[in-house]
C-alpha cells in the first residue's frame, strides 16, 4: 500500500500543492490537513506515515519567519509530533516549514532543547539583506538522513526566502552536526565545488554552506530550498537549452520508500 503523507496547512502556506505533486510522483498518497482539523481531532498525525510542513509565509511571517507556526507546533501538537518523530516516521520541513521546525525545537533534535523559548540554532536574515529568489545547486551530504541517503547527484532547485541564513548559537552544536552526520545538504557551485560561503552560490550566508539538516536519528529533514519545484524536466529554467538532471524528485522517493518500510 502507498504510504499516506499528511501535509500541514496554515494561513499563508503556498507550496502545499507543489509538494503534494512531488509526493504523488514519488509514490505516496498526500492528504491536506488545515491545523484547525488537527486541533479539532478530525485528523490525527498517528494515522499517517509521513509528515510534511511545506513552504510559504505562514501567518504572514508575523513576529518572524515561521515563528507563529512554530508556536502552534510546540504548543498544540508537541506530544503528537514528538511521538511521530520517536516512531521513526519520516518528516520534512521545507523553507517556512524548516524555519518552523527549528524555532519549535524539533530540529536539530537530540539533547538540544529550547532555552528561554529560543532554539540553539536559527534561520535569520539573509546576509545580503534582501529576499532571494534564484536557482541554487545542492549537494546531498548525510548518509544518516533517510531523505538524502544514497543520493550522489546534485540537486538544482529554486529558493525563495528572506530569512534562510542558518546560524548556530553554540559552536558545540556545529561540531555535533558535523560529527553526527546531521548536515544533510549544502550549497555548492553548479560544477559541484564548495560554495565556501561565497554569494550567490551560498545565497544567504549560512555557516558551512548549510542548506538543510536532519535530526540525530535521520528521519526529520529541514531545508530552505524547494526541491518540490524541480520534479519535471521542463521546470528547469534552461530546459529549452538542453539542461538536464538535478531533479529534486529523488529526495521525495527516498522519503516515500523509507515510509513504506517503517
Amino acid at each position: 500500500m502507498k504510504p499516506t503523507a499528511i501535509i500541514l496547512q496554515a494561513y499563508g502556506t503556498n507550496r502545499d500543492l507543489d509538494v503534494a505533486e512531488a509526493l504523488t510522483l514519488a509514490g505516496a498518497d498526500p492528504v491536506f490537513a488545515p491545523l484547525n482539523e488537527l486541533r479539532a481531532g478530525r485528523k490525527r498525525l498517528s494515522d499517517f506515515q509521513m509528515l510534511i510542513v511545506p513552504g510559504g509565509f505562514s501567518y504572514a511571517d508575523a513576529l518572524g519567519a515561521g515563528k507563529l507556526l512554530a508556536l502552534d507546533l510546540a504548543s498544540y501538537f508537541a506530544d503528537e509530533i514528538a511521538a511521530f518523530v520517536a516512531s521513526g516516521k519520516p518528516v520534512i520541513g521545507i523553507c517556512n516549514g524548516f524555519q518552523a521546525l527549528v524555532k519549535a525545537g524539533i530540529l536539530p533534535g537530540g539533547n538540544w532543547e529550547l532555552v528561554n523559548g529560543n532554539s540553539p540554532a536559527t534561520l535569520t536574515f539573509n546576509q545580503q539583506g534582501h529576499f532571494e529568489c534564484r536557482w541554487v545547486t545542492l549537494q546531498p551530504i548525510s548518509q544518516k538522513c533517510v531523505w538524502t541517503q544514497g543520493l550522489d547527484e546534485s540537486i538544482s532547485c529554486p529558493i525563495a526566502h528572506g530569512e534562510g541564513n542558518f546560524q548556530a548559537n553554540h559552536q558545540l552544536l556545529i561540531t555535533n552536526l558535523v560529527s553526527n552526520d546531521q548536515i544533510a545538504l549544502t550549497y555548492t557551485y553548479p560544477d559541484g565545488s564548495p560554495a565556501d560561503g561565497a554569494y550567490p552560490a551560498n545565497p544567504n550566508g549560512s555557516m558551512l554552506d548549510i542548506a538543510g539538516i536532519c535530526n540525530p536519528a535521520g528521519n526529520v529533514l529541514g531545508l530552505m530550498p524547494h526541491p518540490e519545484n524541480h520534479i519535471h524536466p521542463w521546470q528547469h529554467p534552461l530546459h529549452t537549452r538542453g539542461e538536464r538532471g538535478g531533479s529534486g524528485l529523488a529526495l521525495f522517493e527516498n522519503g516515500v520508500k523509507y515510509a513504506a518500510q517503517v
